[in-house]
């Protein structure tokens, strides 16, 4: 039988207008005690950005995102988290904030393959 481990994830809401609440799923961050894993995938769905806000600042939100899969990669691009282990880097992102993009809920699940869980759920919940 093949080992599964427990994952947590949790979605990466756009909000562009915060004082309205209107959102849409724009990414997914996945994280594995187990495997000292985390990662982040995003897909912005720029015709909902605008959708929701004509005068969205759209390379910003992309800045943004791309932050988050930089925070989970560590190293450089990982900026004062860079010396942070896996779990402080995901406990970092997940946290509540009042931004254009905010962590949603965490979820847990058991998986044999946390990288190839980031794929499936960015399909499933953000695509």
């Amino acid at each position: 039988m093949t080992r599964r481990d427990v994952f947590e994830y949790a979605l990466l809401r756009v909000v562009p207008r915060v004082e309205r609440g209107e959102c849409f799923n724009a990414g997914v961050l996945v994280y594995c005690r187990a495997h000292s894993f985390v990662a982040a995938r995003t897909h912005l769905d720029e015709a909902k950005l605008l959708a929701l806000d004509p005068g969205a600042d759209v390379v910003g939100v992309r800045a943004a995102l791309r932050a988050v899969e930089g925070v989970c990669g560590g190293g450089e691009g990982a900026g004062q988290a860079a010396g942070d282990d896996a779990g402080r880097r995901f406990r970092w992102l997940i946290a509540p904030r009042s931004t254009v993009v905010q962590p949603g809920a965490v979820h847990s699940g058991l998986t044999t393959d946390p990288a190839g869980e980031v794929e499936r759920l960015l399909d499933l919940l953000v695509r």
